[in-house]
């Protein structure tokens, strides 16, 4: 069964950068897919940004574009979300995810199968 594991979260003041990874093992070959979503107090779980790890096809949530990075590491079988220009608002618990459901969206959180425990990212202003 295939296991993730976040690291890389913390506090930052507004501004600032974060990069977080998720290594993924346990299964006998890599995730198709992986993303990064997000949770704080009270609202539901949103997308960050989710990969097509075969074909490198990227979605994001319109809230980081242009400001946060996802990548993919074949050989590691690693995702990583590069967070620049960071605000109060991307304050959350941020969940690595993996395995789309078949005929799954990148960006529904409810169609990944496997999950991270997830990493806290707090930004101060």
């Amino acid at each position: 069964q295939r296991q993730l594991v976040e690291s890389g979260g913390g506090s930052v003041q507004a501004g600032g950068s974060l990069s977080l990874s998720c290594v993924a093992s346990g299964a006998a070959y890599g995730p198709d897919s992986m993303g990064w979503f997000r949770q704080a107090p009270g609202k539901e779980r949103e997308l960050v940004a989710s990969i097509a790890t075969f074909t490198g096809y990227t979605v994001y949530s319109d809230s980081v574009k242009g400001r946060f990075t996802i990548s993919h590491d074949d050989a590691k079988n690693t995702a990583y979300l590069q967070m620049n220009s960071l605000k109060p608002e991307d304050t959350a618990m941020y969940y690595c995810a993996a395995d789309l459901r078949f005929g799954g969206n990148l960006a529904q959180y409810r169609d990944f199968k496997t999950w991270g425990q997830g990493t806290q990212v707090t930004v101060s202003s």
